[in-house]
């Protein structure tokens, strides 16, 4: 019997819902992680808790209210973007790869967390895990949490199957021709300029 392969991405991560409570949760994992901010813990401690959150805390919550989407439910549900975004990624992927492959998704700061994630993963004594931070350049701030939160969950299991990371794919020519393909919908000729814009680069 083949066993199949685990194939796990990861993104950033979202708040549960976009009231205060939860995205103050969120904000304090996100930036209490030391590859956030990288100054001494008891600095970072005061500097997070006592003054980035709770005044960051209400602001984001009005945007990330605005930004909610509607989850297709019958209901009328709405939550995260990137959430809802991350599972169609998800089952897209799923259909794509086969059923050779399990793909799972978790974020790197709340829910759907790598811990529960990799429990699950755990279980099912998967002899390969292929991990993809949905990052296209690698940072320690992104990419390198995520190996970093990653391994240590791993490091701790009695059996550790193959572990593969996708560091970065920014010069994948699959990737690279998603975004020619996405720029062909628009009459380039009508703009002085094209815009690629990243949230950060190194160095």
């Amino acid at each position: 019997m083949k066993l199949k392969t685990a194939v796990l991405l990861i993104n950033l991560g979202t708040p549960d819902s976009p009231s205060v409570k939860d995205v103050r949760k969120y904000l304090f994992e996100f930036l209490n992680d030391p590859r956030i901010i990288d100054i001494p813990a008891i600095a970072r401690f005061i500097l997070v808790n006592l003054i980035i959150v709770p005044f960051r805390a209400p602001k984001s919550a009005r945007i990330y209210e605005e930004l909610w989407v509607n989850n297709g439910l019958p209901d009328g549900t709405k939550g995260s973007p990137i959430l809802y975004y991350g599972k169609s990624v998800q089952e897209k992927l799923q259909k794509a790869l086969g059923n050779d492959y399990d793909v799972y998704l978790a974020m790197r700061y709340k829910n759907p967390s790598i811990d529960d994630v990799l429990s699950a993963i755990y279980k099912k004594n998967y002899e390969k895990i292929i991990v993809i931070p949905l990052f296209p350049q690698y940072a320690s701030a992104t990419t390198g949490s995520v190996v970093d939160k990653v391994m240590k969950i791993i490091s701790r299991w009695w059996v550790i199957p193959e572990v593969k990371f996708i560091s970065q794919f920014y010069d994948d020519e699959g990737f690279i021709n998603t975004i020619i393909e996405r720029a062909k919908k628009y009459k380039l000729e009508d703009y002085d300029h094209l815009l690629f814009s990243y949230h950060g680069l190194p160095v």
